[in-house]
């Protein structure tokens, strides 16, 4: 449980939602979802050495395909592509 109430119960999703927003915001941090976050685990599981299933699985997707398109990072695809654009014309 990561949210607990003050009475030690599972919070109301709606209500965690609204407080962690309006936190969020207070902080300036108004360009931060709830996506970032799963964005940032997927990232930081997928930096880790993770399987695309591991990850889904861990996110709750049932196909690891939308786990890569829309979560998980591209490599570089060649050094040689990156030098090609760093050069200047």
């Amino acid at each position: 449980m990561l949210f607990r109430s003050p009475q030690g119960r599972l919070r109301d999703p709606n209500n965690t939602s609204g407080d962690l927003r309006a936190a969020l915001d207070r902080a300036d941090f108004d360009w931060v979802t709830s996506h970032v976050f799963r964005k940032t685990v997927a990232t930081r599981l997928d930096e880790a050495g993770l399987s695309a299933r591991q990850i889904a699985d861990h996110l709750g997707h049932t196909r690891p395909s939308l786990t890569q398109d829309v979560y998980m990072g591209r490599r570089l695809a060649s050094p040689e592509a990156a030098a090609a654009l760093q050069r200047t014309p």
